[in-house]
């Protein structure tokens, strides 16, 4: 039987490469300080089935393994796909599919879903929060760590310095209006790669959630484990990475029957 296919490159194939590398790499947000408290969220037992959605090259896929789950990653790049069957042991089944469809997976038989640094670049949320709420589990919990949208909005935000009050801020230029960007990847090294990033508010999140059949059960905001190196600014820099949250992570448990 055909596997499934997403029939659509993401924008992230052109860059999967590179965040393998990257992810792979020592001192990552994802190892340092979105891991751990995903983990104590999740609170996943033996024998627990985990949707790794947006697995990208499997990092957190391998980590959920680790904590007794029995794990599926899906991810619209093959690329990325290819490279999680080659770092991960053969117990995680990863397919290519996109957010909004993955048949392969049966109505209500998974524990818990996470979907790290993935629902704002994806397009179609509401499609792809309803395929969620088929395959879980009635009481089971998706969890959605995304950049947080009140402090980091994709080219309508930025740090600014008050040099009277010796204070670094956040500067929020636009919140409420939904937004389409194109994200540099990493420009110093390959200026034309990039990736596409949605900025939604808050409130469009638990109405798309709640339209879903998912209640949000917690809410935290996590900083920056990160500290300046020593200077002028080091002071009101780590004042202000300790004051304003990197990430949102949103936990949602399945209450209704969706259609």
């Amino acid at each position: 039987m055909k596997k499934p296919v997403h029939k659509k490159d993401t924008s992230w194939e052109g860059v999967a490469k590179w965040y393998d590398r990257m992810l792979e790499g020592q001192g990552t947000y994802q190892k340092d300080l979105i891991l751990p408290n995903l983990l104590r969220l999740m609170e996943i037992k033996k024998g627990e089935t985990v949707l790794d959605l947006a697995c990208g090259q499997g990092f957190f896929a391998r980590e959920f393994l680790r904590a007794g789950a029995r794990v599926t990653g899906v991810d619209a790049s093959r690329t990325l796909i290819a490279l999680a069957r080659t770092h991960s042991p053969e117990d995680i089944h990863f397919e290519v599919a996109s957010a909004g469809k993955f048949p392969f997976i049966k109505n209500e038989s998974v524990n818990k879903i996470a979907v790290v640094l993935a629902l704002q670049n994806i397009d179609g949320v509401g499609e792809a929060l309803r395929e969620c709420a088929r395959v879980l589990k009635l009481g089971g919990k998706i969890f959605i760590v995304m950049n947080h949208p009140a402090f980091r909005v994709p080219k309508a935000s930025s740090w600014g310095w008050d040099d009277k009050a010796k204070i670094q801020y956040r500067r929020i230029d636009k919140y409420l209006s939904e937004a389409k960007v194109p994200i540099e990847m990493h420009p110093g090294d390959n200026p034309g790669k990039h990736t596409l990033s949605f900025h939604r508010p808050l409130q469009f999140y638990f109405k798309v959630l709640r339209k879903a059949g998912l209640a949000v059960t917690a809410l935290e905001e996590w900083n920056s484990h990160k500290k300046s190196e020593p200077g002028p600014r080091a002071k009101a820099e780590d004042i202000a990475r300790k004051e304003i949250p990197l990430f949102l992570c949103l936990a949602a448990m399945k209450i209704d029957d969706v259609p």
